[in-house]
């Protein structure tokens, strides 16, 4: 039995989600300018600093984002208004029963949407993308449910990072300094992709696709910082989608799509199993077999689609899938039910 939040959840979940969007348009300081690129439309607030023009981006063009650009004078001017109701939307969800997140990571989580980096293609993967989850799918998860570590872990791909043109500011280190943060070393030389916070072990790391054999160290130039490189992570951040931190007015981050996030865990299960990774690994099955049970009723479609695209993958793919479904039987029949 699947346990959902109310339709008043699941309303003022949406009504924050598409304030947060006008908000990041109202935010433009010059003119939205259109660039092409590889028979793509993006568009960047184009304005002056002196003498210089400066371009930052704002999206990849849509019908919706089009729409908020053509009604840009009146978000302006609504800018208090909708702050306001922001947080009277974030006290409902509260009251409605949505998890809280801590303090430490709300403001960290804003401090780093206000440099960019969620605008800038940066994806939250791992257990906090898991728990965004409960207001894109409406369910209501239960402690167990949210057991994880407190470390959060965010993802680029190195090409799009490059192509954007444009960078976080303030700096990522200038931003992780302020909240403690210091740099931990790498065997790669001088390129740094994790932080520790000095008074405790929690971690930020920023990770990126390997399109090689090699899973080495690589720079996210529109993030200002490296990326550890990993297979299959193409997989997980490829079509992202957009979600809502519940602290104070609100934060808008993206997450993976919960079929891919769900695959994605079957695959990495078996990749940890045999290391000093095991105890993640059994964490991989419980929140796949938690999506799939719930993406399966609500989803199947989609779920399907993003089986059969890992399945299509490659043998090394296909063979990591069922080592995790042998282990999860339940999960086997509903995909093969699909």
């Amino acid at each position: 039995m699947i346990d959902r939040h109310s339709t008043t959840a699941h309303a003022a979940y949406h009504d924050l989600m598409r304030s947060l969007l006008d908000e990041q348009i109202s935010n433009i300081r010059g003119t939205p300018t259109r660039v092409v690129r590889g028979g793509k439309s993006y568009w960047y607030d184009s304005f002056r600093i002196g003498s210089d023009v400066r371009k930052t981006y704002i999206g990849e063009e849509s019908p919706k984002l089009l729409e908020r650009l053509d009604h840009l004078k009146e978000l302006r001017q609504e800018t208090d208004e909708r702050r306001k109701h922001r947080s009277r939307l974030v006290r409902i969800l509260r009251a409605e029963g949505f998890q809280n997140v801590d303090a430490a990571t709300g403001s960290l989580m804003s401090a780093l949407g206000r440099a960019g980096v969620f605008r800038l293609g940066g994806t939250v993967v791992g257990t906090h993308a898991f728990r965004l989850y409960e207001g894109t799918l409406g369910v209501r998860y239960r402690f167990d449910d949210m057991a994880q570590t407190g470390d959060i872990d965010i993802a680029s791909f190195e090409q799009l990072s490059l192509a954007l043109e444009d960078i976080v500011n303030p700096p990522l280190p200038e931003v992780l300094d302020g909240f403690s943060f210091a740099p931990v070393p790498s065997l790669d030389g001088n390129k740094v992709w994790r932080w520790r916070q000095t008074r405790n072990d929690l971690m930020v790391e920023f990770l990126t696709p390997s399109f090689t054999e090699d899973e080495g160290v690589r720079p996210l130039a529109a993030l200002g910082v490296d990326a550890q490189s990993l297979h299959h992570l193409n997989y997980l951040i490829a079509d992202p989608i957009k979600a809502v931190v519940t602290y104070r007015s609100g934060v808008l981050v993206q997450i993976p799509r919960p079929e891919r996030f769900a695959i994605h865990k079957l695959i990495v299960a078996d990749r940890r199993r045999k290391t000093a990774n095991a105890l993640k690994s059994e964490k991989d099955r419980l929140q796949a077999k938690f999506l799939v049970k719930i993406l399966t009723e609500d989803r199947p479609d989609d779920l399907l689609e993003a089986y059969t695209d890992a399945r299509n993958a490659g043998p090394k793919w296909r063979a990591r899938l069922d080592a995790t479904l042998e282990r999860l039987p339940s999960v086997k029949t509903m995909l093969s039910s699909l």
